[in-house]
């Protein structure tokens, strides 16, 4: 497999293809963090977390096609404006479902995870009655198109620069909320012991309702991001849903820093292997791979310590 290429060839191979893996990491990031929020913290089973990215994703799509035909000046600016409106809808969305539906399962897991499948259904047909079956893409502003010569051999794509910058603010947003906030220590307290976080004075509820909100609105943000790297169709969201629980699982259900090593050591693997053999063959043995750490670590990469 490697015979046919000399030495450089396969270093700018591995680091083009690093690159790549890069933007899918950044796209799987922003995913599995509002996945390892409602999860991990939470205990939901949300399968209708790839129709929060995809509701981003549609936003975007709106965004563009307004500026372009009623604000043009302000256009190379347009995409900004789109990730917060991904983030309000989603989040928005998000608070309301878990206020009608899933403040009523917390102490029925498996439940959740039907309920969000049947809602995952419901919103891929309302997607697909409002914006129809076929697939759509945005127009990206001027600025973003091109790309940067790292080497002779090595060429980075500008949107894919900012993907990663967005992944990294949006990362460190939400560590300093979950770690570093009086919401943050009401988050983990209720996720320790949601009986003893009631009886101190938190009022869970509230904290439910504001976390499933967030998971939902990165998810939203991951929408923006996943317009430039794919067309938006009602459907879209679950080519994503199996990788991000994958990668929320083996970093450690409870764990930002897993959640991130996962998403990287996943998307690093996955994208080498298929520049070498097909798409579904890479992603296989990406998989098997990850089963067979799962099976020798069975609580993921990263485990949150509590004191007993």
């Amino acid at each position: 497999m490697f015979g046919e290429y000399s030495l450089g060839d396969l270093g700018a191979i591995f680091a083009m293809q690093g690159f790549a893996g890069l933007i899918l990491f950044s796209v799987y990031v922003l995913m599995a963090l509002g996945l390892a929020i409602i999860f991990g913290q939470m205990g939901v089973i949300n399968m209708a977390h790839g129709e929060f990215m995809i509701l981003g994703a549609y936003m975007t799509y709106l965004c563009s096609g307004f500026f372009q035909a009623h604000l043009p000046a302000l256009f190379p600016a347009y995409f900004f404006v789109a990730m917060a409106l991904a983030f309000v809808a989603a989040g928005a969305l998000g608070m309301l479902v878990e206020w009608g539906l899933i403040r009523h399962l917390y102490k029925r897991p498996l439940d959740t995870l039907l309920a969000t499948w049947g809602l995952s259904l419901i919103l891929q047909q309302a997607y697909r009655s409002i914006f129809g079956a076929r697939e759509v893409g945005v127009e990206l502003p001027s600025w973003m198109m091109g790309s940067v010569q790292a080497t002779d051999a090595i060429e980075i794509p500008i949107n894919g620069l900012f993907v990663m910058a967005v992944t990294v603010l949006i990362t460190l947003v939400v560590a300093g909320l979950l770690f570093a906030s009086r919401y943050g220590k009401q988050v983990r307290a209720v996720m320790q012991n949601r009986v003893m976080a009631g009886a101190v004075g938190i009022d869970t509820g509230r904290v439910d309702c504001l976390t499933f909100g967030l998971g939902c609105g990165i998810a939203g943000i991951a929408g923006s991001a996943f317009t430039m790297i794919g067309s938006t169709g009602p459907t879209s969201g679950q080519l994503y849903i199996v990788d991000t629980f994958l990668i929320v699982v083996f970093g450690g259900a409870a764990s930002l820093m897993g959640t991130i090593a996962s998403a990287f050591s996943i998307s690093q693997t996955q994208s080498t292997l298929e520049f070498f053999l097909s798409g579904s063959t890479a992603k296989v043995i990406t998989l098997l791979a990850v089963v067979g750490i799962l099976m020798l670590r069975p609580q993921g990469l990263f485990t949150l310590k509590v004191r007993r």
